[in-house]
């Protein structure tokens, strides 16, 4: 079959439209305009808090020599990752929530996506290691410096961080070599892989097979191992004979356990299933909850509540004053 010059042309031009978006349209709320106004202060404030509070657990363990042990380097990685990730999302929210039609380049939605699943993958390995490090301090004082020293905690970091850096190539590679045609509109707040991958026109089956997967090793096993790890130091508290330090000991494990259910529940809930029938709006609250809430909460719950990093702020503070004065 022979083809005129100008047919073929039209038919390579639908093929790269059929294959390539060049931008994406960002929806949000924009079915609540009249709430809008609300979020966008609501989620400036959490950002701002979040953003203050995650640094301040940064340069306080960075300043203080006696915090450079295994339990407060860990955090220090933690509130990194918090701060990066709250960072990444954040503000694309707030764009999304004043602008009447706010776009993201192709690129830009890769970057984010990229990024997204890069500092959740490494959360989801930072607080298994963190919770084996609580679970050896508890239940094994006695050979915890062992068990726990400064090489060990290196490995931990790399592995935690190496194996988020992996997953997140594979799957944000594998997401955006799907063909985008058609609609551009993401049905959501930020570029997630679920609401962009509904816009892909192939078959994902092989894709949703590899998601479940990835999502029950990269959530679901660190989460077990932590239930368990918290199971024995539950029982390892039980044994004890002050029952002042069972109930403080009790209220940190429960409020530890509050963050990770709700970072581990909703983004398990989120890619188990990319293509779940939940309502778009369902989808987003889950996004804000591990998105917007788990930073916020992380440093409340793991520096207010801790007597060194409650002391080593009034070092700090001490030292500025004497510097001041002096």
């Amino acid at each position: 079959v022979s083809l005129r010059p100008t047919q073929g042309f039209t038919i390579v031009m639908r093929r790269q439209n059929h294959s390539s978006a060049v931008e994406f349209i960002l929806l949000g709320f924009s079915n609540y305009p009249e709430l809008q106004g609300q979020m966008f202060g609501a989620f400036l404030v959490i950002y701002l808090v979040t953003l203050m509070g995650n640094a301040l657990i940064i340069a306080i363990i960075f300043l203080d020599q006696s915090l450079h042990i295994p339990m407060y380097l860990f955090l220090q990685n933690l509130s990194l990752v918090d701060l990066c990730f709250s960072t990444v999302i954040t503000p694309e929210m707030l764009v999304v929530l004043t602008t009447q039609k706010a776009t993201i380049s192709f690129g830009g939605c890769f970057a984010q996506m990229y990024f997204i699943l890069l500092f959740g993958g490494t959360e989801c390995f930072l607080l298994g290691a963190m919770a084996y490090d609580r679970f050896a301090a508890i239940c094994h004082p006695l050979s915890y410096p062992v068990i726990m020293n400064k090489r060990v905690f290196v490995k931990l970091a790399i592995f935690s961080w190496v194996s988020g850096t992996m997953m997140t190539t594979l799957q944000t590679t594998w997401v955006f070599s799907f063909p985008y045609c058609g609609r551009r509109e993401i049905n959501h707040l930020f570029c997630e892989t679920p609401p962009v991958l509904e816009l892909a026109c192939a078959d994902t089956f092989l894709f949703e097979v590899y998601a479940f997967t990835g999502t029950i090793l990269i959530v679901m096993v660190p989460f077990l191992l932590i239930l368990l790890s918290y199971t024995r130091i539950l029982f390892a508290i039980l044994r004890m004979p002050s029952n002042t330090g069972r109930q403080k000991a009790f209220s940190t494990c429960a409020s530890h356990l509050t963050s990770v259910t709700l970072f581990y529940g909703t983004a398990s809930i989120t890619y188990l299933q990319p293509k779940s029938r939940y309502s778009p709006d369902t989808k987003k609250l889950m996004s804000l909850a591990y998105t917007l809430l788990t930073p916020l909460l992380n440093p409340l719950i793991y520096s207010l509540r801790n007597k060194e990093m409650k002391r080593a702020v009034v070092k700090l503070w001490e030292r500025k004053v004497a510097l001041h004065t002096a």
